[in-house]
């Protein structure tokens, strides 16, 4: 959302965006399987809490970066330690709502990206604008502090159920399973990245939308892809399998974008619902991937599994951003459209052994 004032404030090149809109992935890769260790270690409460300090932390110093690597690097830590909620609040789920309810719970779950995002849309971009980019970088760092709170005031331990599966880590890094539901999860994740981070500049610098207008595109994104995550987790239930809407989902995702890619100079009236459609279906596959891999591994190591999973996205999310805005510099918006779309057909074929989840 302050893709174009980051841009304007620090006088950055459309890769250097892509560099900035990297750093939180980069930050989130290093921890994420730390962070879920602790948490099947000592619990999700601690560590929710004290990760969500220490990024509102980083966020503040952020706030006063001077420059492009200390923005970079601070805004790295702030990932890094932020990461402590994928994995924290995923088990939390894991262990207080049952098998034929796990779908919807973490769909609901799921739903807190697009519903911060959503919040961020609306807020950042007329507080960038119209006070400051410190002064947004400062609310976000006053959410991170409200949301550790509340962990501290909510969250509770729960002991887990008499002869409940307790699996090695070894033996959990070692499921075939495991690595292709995150290396097809990864592929997926290319979608989401080129709309959620990208397509607030491409409508701000092509096609003359302001900041604010373009955001609240992106903020319709978020509400359906919200509506699609517990939408898909539901069904998930239903059927009693996780992988048949996580297959169906990547194949509408690399539909819709694709579709829209074709779209990129057709009149704003079908141009803006069809990034809305494909920036839903490229967020909608997240909570599924996310149950499936919880699990495969079990309660006892969900976690662990959580943070294997995430930080195969970190990986993905700190390749994606510099890539895509190279690939818009050498060739088109288009093209760089076109082939993230092609990136979830992909993971569909890399899900196709799955059949036990």
């Amino acid at each position: 959302m302050l893709a174009p004032v980051l841009r304007d404030e620090y006088g950055l090149s459309l890769f250097q965006v892509g560099v900035v809109l990297d750093s939180v992935w980069v930050g989130t890769m290093a921890t994420l399987l730390p962070w879920g260790l602790l948490a099947d270690r000592v619990g999700e409460r601690l560590v929710l809490a004290s990760g969500l300090a220490a990024c509102g932390a980083a966020v503040i110093g952020a706030a006063y970066a001077r420059s492009f690597w200390a923005l970079f690097l601070l805004l790295a830590l702030a990932g890094a330690a932020g990461a402590s909620v994928n994995s924290a609040s995923g088990r939390a789920v894991m262990y207080w709502f049952p098998v034929s309810e796990r779908g919807l719970a973490l769909g609901v779950r799921q739903t807190a990206i697009p519903a911060g995002g959503l919040v961020a849309a609306a807020a950042l971009p007329p507080l960038a604008e119209g006070v400051s980019l410190r002064a947004a970088f400062l609310l976000l760092a006053a959410l991170c502090f409200g949301g550790a709170l509340a962990g501290l005031a909510i969250l509770r331990e729960r002991e887990g159920e008499p002869g409940e599966e307790a699996r090695g880590l070894e033996r959990m890094l070692r499921d075939r399973r495991l690595w292709l539901l995150c290396a097809g999860s990864t592929f997926y994740l290319v979608a989401q990245i080129a709309v959620t981070g990208f397509v607030v500049l491409f409508l701000h610098d092509e096609r003359d939308l302001s900041a604010s207008e373009a955001a609240a595109v992106l903020a319709g994104v978020q509400v359906l892809a919200a509506a699609l995550r517990i939408g898909a987790g539901f069904w998930s239930d239903v059927l009693r399998s996780r992988l048949v809407p996580l297959r169906l989902v990547g194949l509408a995702s690399f539909a819709t974008l694709g579709a829209a890619a074709a779209l990129l100079e057709a009149p704003l009236a079908l141009l803006v619902p069809a990034f809305v459609l494909a920036g839903g279906f490229a967020m909608a596959w997240n909570g599924l991937s996310f149950t499936a891999a919880a699990e495969l591994a079990g309660r006892r190591r969900s976690g662990a599994a959580i943070g294997m999973q995430q930080t195969a996205l970190a990986v993905g999310g700190a390749i994606v951003p510099p890539v895509f805005a190279a690939l818009v510099g050498v060739t088109s918006w288009r093209i760089a459209f076109a082939l993230a779309a092609l990136f979830p057909l992909a993971g569909v074929q890399l899900l196709r052994p799955l059949r036990a989840a």
